[in-house]
């Protein structure tokens, strides 16, 4: 069975995004970005809400940013390469080839995907992640945590919802950022 993992960079306060919806204040960094492009390269699907899709569209949709290094070109090409599943009630169409729309977050269908993958799938966005969470379909959440506090804003865990993780590991980067990989327990 295929894992369920929620990849988030957060603020050391455990923030995505600031109050004013903002995420600037994590700056690109190539040795964590070229972390990241290994944590996404297993991955076979991609489960986004509307908004994060529409951010991570653009790295096939504007062949620039893939251009720009060999560390964005290797992120375009993995990000490529996987399924897509947005959920949104507003998107009338996607940008990006395989990719499909679907409407609600139905956690049946999800158990089933999980069932029947060849390769782990990652879910992004704090609001549908939450949703898999509180649904127990949630396997690995890892964290990617800024040193920077944002004093507010979205939080990059649910709230209201009680769950036990175990540390399964950790790496420190040069700039600060430590990586932080859990289990939820029960998974």
């Amino acid at each position: 069975m295929a894992k369920l993992i929620y990849v988030m960079n957060v603020s050391l306060d455990g923030y995505i995004e600031d109050a004013g919806g903002a995420f600037a204040w994590f700056p690109r960094d190539d040795e964590v970005f070229a972390f990241t492009t290994d944590i996404l390269r297993s991955v076979g699907t991609f489960l986004y809400g509307r908004r994060l899709y529409e951010m991570m569209a653009v790295w096939e949709t504007d062949a620039s940013l893939g251009a720009q290094s060999d560390l964005t070109a290797e992120f375009a090409r993995t990000w490529k390469a996987a399924d897509k599943v947005v959920y949104s009630t507003t998107l009338a169409e996607v940008s990006t080839a395989a990719t499909r729309i679907e409407r609600r977050f139905d956690p049946a269908a999800v158990q089933q995907l999980k069932a029947t993958a060849g390769s782990d799938i990652t879910i992004g966005g704090a609001d549908l992640a939450a949703q898999a969470i509180r649904a127990g379909l949630v396997d690995e959440c890892q964290l990617l945590v800024w040193p920077t506090t944002v004093g507010g804003g979205k939080p990059g865990l649910p709230t209201g919802v009680r769950t036990d993780y175990a540390l399964l590991g950790e790496r420190r980067f040069d700039n600060g950022v430590v990586h932080l990989r859990y289990r939820l327990l029960g998974s």
